[in-house]
Order: C-alpha cells, then structure tokens, then sequence
C-alpha cells in the first residue's frame, strides 16, 4: 500500500515554492487549513465569496447538495458585472455568448454538462437537468440550447452594452482580453457527501465553438465521493491535456491534502509542458475531512471560503517555478 510518507517521498517536487502577497497571505499560504463546521463551500475567485454564501444560505434553508452547488454558481451566472461567467461574459469572436456548465454529484458518482450554449443564463441548472434527467453526461451547442428551451429554461439575450463594447474594441486591436475567469463551487455537506459545480463564458472572443475545461469531468471538475473534489481556473488548455481536477483527487486519495494536491499537479504539469510553469492554471480542493485549500502559478490566486459563522477570500499557495519541497505534510 502506497502511504502517505511514500507516496510524498518518492515525488519530485524540490526546493520551495513562494507565497505572494502581504503578511497575512503568506502565512496562509504555509497553512493547511482545515475546519469541522459543515457545510464547507469553497470556489475560485473573490466573487466566489457572494456565491458560497448563497450556496451556505441555501443548505441552512433546508436545500440539498446539488441546490447549493447551482444556487451558488448562479449568484455568478446572473452577475452582469462579471466578465467571465453567465449573462455578463464575454462574447466569442462573432460577437455570440457561449456558455460552459457542469455539475457533479458524489453520491452515484453522477454527472451533467453543457458546452458551447447560446442563450441560456444558467448553464449550471441546465447541466443538473442532463444529470437527472438523461442517459447522458453532455450535451453541446444547438442540441445543449433545445433541451433547455423544452425544459422551461427561458431564452435570453445574453449580450450586454460592456460586452458588446469590448468586444467592438477587440475587432479593432484584436488584442487578448486580460483576468478572464471561471467559477468552480465545491461543497462539503453535513452528512459527508460532497457535491461540485463549475461555470464559464470561456476565452474572451474564442474561435466559436471551442470549449475548454470547464465544462469536462476530471479536468474543470472531478468530485469523488470517497475523497473529495476538485475545481480549476485559467486556461483551459492547460487543465484539458492533464486532466488536472482528477489528479489533484487522485493525490488526495493517495494521502495529499488539499492544498499539496494542488501544487503536485501544478508541478507535473509543468515539468511535461513546453511552457514550463508559465501555464496560467489553477486549482482549488477540499477533501472528506474538511481540509480545504488551493495553489496557483505566479503569484497564486484568491479563492473563497464560507462555512456557518465565515465568509473570506484568502490567497493561495503560489508557485513561481519547479521548486516545492513537502516537508512534514506542509508545502514550505
């Protein structure tokens, strides 16, 4: 049997990683952190905080996982002042909003997504409704839109004047759109059961069509019901070729906590990549026993926290090259 002591003395990983940003983040980065209050929600992101709250709110109102999970993505879906998520993203290169969702479900090991959908405000709910409804896992495009329109989603134009602005100025500099997003929500019910989501406009003004990781099971997302789960944001790509929300499971399931989970499968990626550490990904994970935690290239990523009595945005463990060393459990 592989154990924990093995398992981290047969990696790689060497030196230290740096943690960037004040004091405060520092030491939050050389933590790893954990709690016995339940339901535990954490995601991707400073707009994650109003998200897990209305996740949070959600179970203390009597809901389920699953209600939590596209409650709390939601609140993002319907934020027009977010970029990179719902109703307010950003458009492909023709000018249209394509959407990314999917959800899954520890207990039955289930799982629903959308891709590449038009005119629809809450790919997540949409990709809940494939889970539970269908024999199958995903759907895409024009087949995505008319199972939401039968099922008594309401079309909407999803365009908004920032959008459409932004996108009239790319046309003219064709020049990349910066700090674009995802939304990944991970739940940790009372009862043990854990229960994910993830959400997205994609790349500002993609070639239409394209879909990245977000709405793929094992690489945006992965929820196992035995260990925990998982969530990525940055560029997709670069999750995809890995399939790096299964792995950060998978290392949890080996003996990682979360947050060494998600520098191991930082660092295995770079060392196979031609870009190095420059991949723009990052990662977010709690596991059954309420150790939560996140890490991120550069200078690392802020991700949300909330279980009842907190709500905080902290900063992750941030990885600047190939040099972590796990010393005693803890990424130093």
């Amino acid at each position: 049997m592989l154990t924990r002591r093995r398992f981290f003395a047969q990696s790689s990983l060497a030196l230290a990683a740096t943690a960037a940003g004040c004091q405060t983040s520092r030491r939050l980065a050389t933590m790893n952190l954990r709690t016995s209050h339940r339901p535990l929600v954490i995601s991707t992101w400073p707009f994650g905080k109003p998200a897990n709250e209305q996740a949070l709110a959600t179970v203390q109102a009597g809901g389920s996982g699953l209600d939590a999970v596209v409650a709390g993505i939601g609140e993002a879906e319907s934020d027009l002042t977010n970029n990179s998520v719902g109703a307010g993203g950003l458009p492909n290169a023709e000018g249209v909003v394509q959407l990314d969702a999917c959800i899954m479900a520890g207990p039955g090991h289930r799982a629903g997504s959308v891709a590449a959908l038009e005119g629809i405000e809450h790919p997540v709910a949409v990709a809940r409704k494939v889970m539970e409804t269908t024999p199958h896992v995903m759907l895409v495009g024009a087949g995505a839109k008319q199972f939401a329109l039968k099922n008594g989603f309401p079309e909407k134009d999803l365009n908004t004047p920032e959008s459409q602005a932004k996108w009239r100025d790319w046309q003219t500099k064709k020049s990349a759109e910066k700090g674009h997003d995802t939304i990944a929500l991970l739940v940790l019910m009372p009862d043990g059961n854990v229960f994910g989501g993830c959400s997205t406009s994609g790349l500002a003004f993609k070639l239409p069509g394209r879909v990245g990781d977000s709405p793929i099971i094992g690489s945006g997302l992965y929820v196992d019901n035995d260990v925990g789960a998982a969530g990525a944001t940055g560029v997709g790509e670069n999750v995809m070729r890995y399939c790096g929300s299964f792995l950060v499971v998978e290392y949890m399931r080996r003996g990682a906590t979360p947050k060494e989970a998600c520098a191991e499968v930082i660092l295995r990626t770079a060392r196979k990549d031609s870009k190095g550490i420059d991949l723009s990904i990052n990662y977010i994970a709690l596991d059954r026993h309420g150790r939560y935690g996140a890490a991120g290239v550069g200078t690392g990523f802020d991700f949300a926290v909330a279980y009842p009595g907190y709500s905080e945005v902290l900063h992750s463990l941030a990885l600047s090259d190939l040099s972590v060393k796990v010393i005693g459990g803890h990424v130093q």
